[in-house]
């Protein structure tokens, strides 16, 4: 069954689209994990680390259709980390919850075909997910060996197109000019560009959802770009970051969904695994904040409410 079609019938099944980061902070870990780990000891870390993000999707697993851990995180703590990872994304298998790589891996030739055989392959790396965000700016060509991984393997991948970060301007609006058409003159930014690209894949790897093997990274910080992008990009399921703690609500990830209330997956990483230092979620065990905080996003986000 391809990753597509998988995620859209987890997202009707579970009546959300809610995707929770697994980003382990040490200093932010609830003190039940982090009292008694010497931050100096990568090994304990991992482990805290490790032990931290089980518990979250012990919590998770049967509310929302997706996770996503940060790759980065675990691979500041050398082999210890990438060693918990592995262990995370086996653990994610076994509660049946999709897991979504973020890993921002993009490369040319053998060395893209070799991150995509670790993330996206049949390998025993322990790191092969059921998806994969991916940076295009080394050219489209770059894609293809994660685009065949995908295609063989039943896997997905998100490539970014317009991120949330204040910064993400500086390169991606670049005004470019665009010879296509009867007007060579036309102009697009250089993330229309690649979302164009995009559709194209997408379009060329559909499943019975509608939706393709691609998909995209378009932020919740800039709405008015979220809403084109959705009707630039009708066949690619689009991955929202900038929910709750970057500034995005509700109402500026609306547009990111199709008339049926999917179509998108919306991340929420600090919003709801460090719920426990939040006043609206107090509970006794920070565990139960984190449930009150996911609880409280898939109702937002229900399928229902997301319809346009």
């Amino acid at each position: 069954m391809k990753f597509t079609d998988q995620l859209i019938a987890a997202i009707q099944k579970k009546n959300n689209s809610v995707c929770v980061g697994l980003d382990p902070r040490f200093g932010s870990l609830p003190p039940a994990i982090r009292d008694g780990v010497d931050r100096s000891d990568v090994k304990a870390v991992a482990l805290a680390y490790e032990m931290f993000c089980k518990a979250i999707l012990d919590v998770v697993a049967d509310l929302v259709p997706i996770v996503k851990p940060q790759s980065a995180f675990f691979e500041a703590l050398g082999p210890a980390g990438v060693n918990a990872l592995a262990n995370i994304v086996a653990y994610a298998k076994s509660k049946n919850v999709l897991l979504l790589m973020d890993a921002k891996r993009g490369d040319i030739g053998s060395t893209a075909e070799a991150y995509a055989e670790a993330y996206l392959g049949e390998t025993q790396t322990g790191l092969s997910s059921d998806a994969l965000t991916v940076n295009p700016y080394m050219g489209v060509d770059t894609l293809r060996p994660f685009l065949d991984a995908c295609q063989s393997n039943d896997r997905g991948m998100f490539v970014l197109v317009k991120t949330s970060n204040p910064g993400s301007g500086h390169f991606q609006d670049r005004i470019l000019d665009k010879v296509s058409g009867t007007n060579p003159l036309t102009k697009e930014t250089l993330f229309q560009a690649v979302a164009n690209e995009i559709e194209l894949l997408a379009a060329a790897t559909v499943g019975e959802s509608g939706y393709g093997a691609v998909g995209a990274v378009v932020g919740a910080t800039y709405p008015q770009q979220l809403a084109m992008l959705r009707e630039q990009m009708p066949h690619a399921i689009l991955l929202i970051p900038g929910f709750g703690a970057q500034g995005g609500g509700v109402e500026d990830v609306k547009p990111g969904f199709d008339l049926n209330g999917v179509g998108a997956i919306v991340n929420s990483s600090r919003g709801i695994i460090f719920a426990y230092n939040n006043p609206e979620f107090v509970a006794n065990e920070w565990q139960q904040s984190v449930e009150m905080a996911c609880k409280s996003m898939t109702e937002q986000l229900s399928v229902s409410a997301m319809k346009t």
